[in-house]
C-alpha cells in the first residue's frame, strides 16, 4: 500500500510505486508527447470543491455522455518550471497564470480556485517529480492544469460537475524552427475569434477551430496563421500560438487587448521590459497595410512572437493577399535576441528576478 501525505493545505499525496521516468530520451525531447509520475485531481460538486489528491498519471474513465465532449466546457493553461540547480526549480509567474485560468473560469461558467492550493499543487508536483525537469538549455518541465465539465448530461447548458487536473511534461523546442525566423500567413477565409466571443479565454475549442486554417498554412509552407480581426479582416491580433509584436522604428506596436486576443502572460512581459529599456511602448490595432508599408519605408525592424511554448519566436517572413516581406534577412533582430535572453536568464535563475516573476521551490 502506497504511503500518504498530507500537505499545509491538506492534498492529499499518493506517490508512485515504480517511475516511468526511463522510458524519456531527455536528449530529444518531443513537446508534450511525455507525461510525469504524478497529476492533481480535484473534483466539483454539490456546489463546493472536494478533498484534493495527488497521485500516480494515469488513465481516467469517463463516459460518452460527459458534457465536455459534446459541448466544450473545458479551460486549461500553459506555463513551465525550469531547472536552477540540483536544490531548486523555478516556476515562471504562476500567481499571473492563476488569474488568467480564473478569468477563464468565469466566461466558461466554471467555478474558481484558489491560489493557495494551486501553488501548493505545484510545489507538492515539482517536490515529487524534480527528476522530470529537463536540465539541457531550452528545455523546460510543462505545467498544463485543466478544468472541464464532468457531467453526464446531454444537454446543452452548464454542468454542475468539473475536474480539475495538473499534469506536467518535460518538453524541448516548440517549433520545429527553434530560435530561428518562422514564416506567417494572414487567411480571409478563416478567423479565429471576435469581440464578444471567447478569444480572450484560454478555451479547448478556440484551439481546434484554428486546426483546419493552421493545416493548410503548413501545407502552403507557413509555420503558422497571423490572424487578422474577423469584422473588417484588416487587423492584427495574434498568431495561431502566441502573440505578435512589431518593432517599427523605436516604438514596440502590440495588437491591444480588445476583447478577441488571449492576454499572453509572456506578452506581458515583453511589455514589461521593453518599456524599462527606453523603447516606446503602443498596445493598439495595426493593421496589416500599416505593417507592409512601415516595411517599404525601412521602419519595419523587427517581428516577434511571445508566448509561453516559445517564449520569443523571431518571424521572418510575412504573406498576405498574395505579396510576402521579409524581415531581418531572415536572422533573429537584437531585440528579439535581448528579450529572449533575458526572459530566459530569470527563468533558469541565470539573472536576478527583480520583478517578483519567479516562485522557486526547494527540492
Amino acid at each position: 500500500m502506497m504511503n500518504e501525505i498530507i500537505s499545509p493545505v491538506q492534498i492529499k499525496v499518493e506517490p508512485v510505486e515504480s517511475s516511468r521516468i526511463h522510458e524519456v530520451d531527455f536528449e530529444n525531447l518531443v513537446f508534450g508527447e511525455k507525461f510525469s509520475d504524478h497529476m492533481f485531481v480535484m473534483e466539483y460538486e454539490d456546489g463546493s470543491w472536494k478533498e484534493p489528491v495527488i497521485k500516480p498519471y494515469g488513465q481516467i474513465q469517463i463516459s460518452p455522455a460527459l458534457n465536455t465532449l459534446h459541448y466544450g466546457q473545458a479551460i486549461f493553461e500553459g506555463m513551465k518550471a525550469f531547472y536552477k540547480d540540483e536544490n531548486t526549480i523555478n516556476i515562471f509567474r504562476p500567481d499571473v497564470h492563476h488569474e488568467r485560468l480564473n478569468n477563464t473560469a468565469r466566461r466558461m461558467i466554471i467555478p474558481e480556485t484558489d491560489y493557495d492550493t494551486f501553488i501548493t499543487a505545484l510545489e507538492e508536483l515539482l517536490k515529487l517529480d524534480y527528476k522530470w525537469v529537463p536540465k539541457k538549455p531550452g528545455t523546460a518541465l510543462y505545467i498544463r492544469p485543466l478544468i472541464f465539465a464532468s457531467a453526464d448530461l446531454l444537454a446543452a447548458r452548464s454542468s454542475d460537475k468539473f475536474s480539475y487536473y495538473i499534469i506536467t511534461s518535460p518538453v524541448g523546442a516548440y517549433y520545429a524552427e527553434g530560435f530561428n525566423p518562422v514564416k506567417l500567413t494572414t487567411t480571409h477565409e478563416y478567423v479565429r475569434a471576435v469581440e464578444g466571443g471567447t478569444g480572450e479565454a484560454k478555451t479547448a475549442g478556440n484551439y481546434a477551430a484554428s486546426f483546419l486554417p493552421a493545416r493548410k498554412a503548413a501545407q502552403e509552407g507557413y509555420t503558422q496563421v497571423l490572424w487578422l480581426d474577423a469584422k473588417e479582416h484588416k487587423y492584427v491580433e495574434e498568431v495561431g500560438t502566441m502573440n505578435i509584436h512589431f518593432l517599427i522604428g523605436n516604438t514596440l506596436v502590440t495588437p491591444g487587448l480588445f476583447g478577441s486576443i488571449l492576454p499572453g502572460v509572456t506578452r506581458r512581459s515583453v511589455i514589461t521590459l521593453a518599456k524599462e529599456w527606453g523603447y516606446n511602448v503602443e498596445e493598439r490595432r495595426i493593421s496589416i497595410d500599416e505593417v507592409f508599408d512601415a516595411h517599404e519605408k525601412g521602419e519595419l525592424k523587427e517581428v516577434f512572437g511571445s508566448g509561453t511554448a516559445a517564449v520569443i519566436s523571431p518571424v521572418g517572413l510575412i504573406h498576405h493577399k498574395g505579396k510576402t516581406i521579409h524581415i531581418g534577412d531572415d536572422k533573429i533582430g537584437p531585440v528579439a535576441k535581448k528579450l529572449f535572453d533575458s526572459i530566459t536568464d530569470i527563468q533558469y535563475g541565470r539573472k536576478e528576478d527583480t520583478y517578483g516573476w519567479v516562485h522557486s521551490v526547494k527540492v
